[in-house]
């Protein structure tokens, strides 16, 4: 039996930490584009957007600790952060509400170099049911549950009207799926042992929003310097 890799939280790594793990992860894949072999951790922490200091302790709790002088492998942090966010192996994604928003991340293209795999697309109008989007026909929610099962689906993303949002992670959760992606303007509520991560387009325009009213009055201070990327 292959021994499980521990999560994050079982191996205490901080939530916050856990939230910029993905960012590195980024950064590093850009210098890796680059053909950068080694990176410190002052250059890696500009790429990524935070102090070095803070980039350094969030490593130290992967256990990478880097070279003095030398910095840190590129390749090897890639691996370690894949291997910590789960990405060595493939999820399998279902995406429900295929509109605008469903059909553009249903052909992102970035999905499947990162671990996860779209495995099936529903909507509940049976105009749409049929529609061949991203390679993939749109199947009717009633097929939720079965497509769960037979795709071994680990994550749902909803991407419907805020109305229908809560039945559908309802009966994501009753099928087994334990991580949802919300991307309706709406809280669910869902049973201890599944992850909720919820997307608010408007509410991050909110935020900018504010921060240009405060420029614009003359109020910007270092408050602004914080990145919504880099949760404390």
């Amino acid at each position: 039996m292959i021994p499980r890799t521990p999560r994050p939280r079982e191996r205490g790594i901080p939530e916050a930490t856990v939230a910029r793990l993905p960012v590195y992860l980024r950064a590093l894949q850009a210098l890796n584009e680059r053909g950068t072999p080694t990176v410190s951790s002052e250059d890696l922490a500009s790429v990524a957007g935070v102090n070095s200091a803070k980039l350094r302790k969030d490593l130290s709790h992967l256990g990478s600790y880097g070279t003095r002088g030398v910095g840190y492998d590129v390749d090897y942090l890639i691996y370690q952060i894949s291997r910590e966010l789960g990405l060595t192996q493939d999820w399998s994604v279902a995406i429900v509400g295929i509109g605008n928003l469903g059909r553009a991340l249903a052909n992102y293209g970035g999905f499947g170099t990162r671990g996860f795999r779209i495995a099936a697309l529903l909507d509940a109008d049976a105009s749409v049911v049929g529609d061949k989007v991203a390679g993939l026909s749109v199947g009717h929610i009633d097929s939720l549950e079965a497509v769960v099962g037979d795709e071994a689906v680990s994550i749902g993303v909803i991407a419907t009207p805020a109305a229908a949002a809560q039945g559908v992670c309802d009966r994501f959760v009753e099928a087994g799926v334990t991580s949802v992606l919300n991307f309706a303007p709406v809280v669910l509520n869902v049973p201890p042992g599944v992850d909720v991560r919820k997307v608010d387009l408007s509410i991050e325009l909110q935020i900018l929003a504010f921060h240009e009213q405060r420029k614009s009055d003359g109020h910007a201070g270092p408050e602004l310097a914080g990145r919504a990327e880099d949760p404390a």
